[in-house]
């Protein structure tokens, strides 16, 4: 397991555990930005539990599973992230939304991203 792995798995599990438990709780200073874009993506305030703040957390605990011992999870995890941040873009570019919020989104793909691409799970042995 590279060190640029665990290093950019470690910063996403962060992101996401952070950005999971501020959409759960509704954290006020997260919610004076991300309220206003729901609104203007048109996503319901209620599906900050679930699917939001759930599936950022999930894919979090995944990626630490990863990280333990588990690849096939940190691999699903990683791709999970992947498409989820790849929905929240087009959310948001659909209604011509290019807040910070979609700024931040493009951030989120892209350690999810760069997670998958360095995960020791998919890399291919040339030596043999």
């Amino acid at each position: 397991m590279s060190a640029a792995y665990v290093v950019t798995a470690l910063v996403t599990i962060a992101a996401n555990t952070f950005s999971g438990f501020a959409a759960m709780t509704r954290l006020e200073p997260i919610m004076r930005v991300l309220g206003p874009a729901l609104a203007n993506a048109g996503v319901p305030e209620r599906w900050l539990v679930w699917p939001i703040g759930a599936l950022k957390a999930l894919g979090a605990l995944g990626l630490t599973l990863g990280l333990l011992g588990v690849p096939v999870i940190g691999t699903a995890a990683a791709a999970g992230l992947v498409l989820y941040f790849t929905c929240a873009l087009y959310t948001h570019a659909r209604v011509s939304d290019y807040s910070p919020t979609f700024g931040l989104a493009n951030v989120f793909l892209g350690l999810a991203v760069a997670t998958l691409a360095l995960d020791p799970a998919l890399s291919l042995d040339l030596t043999r």
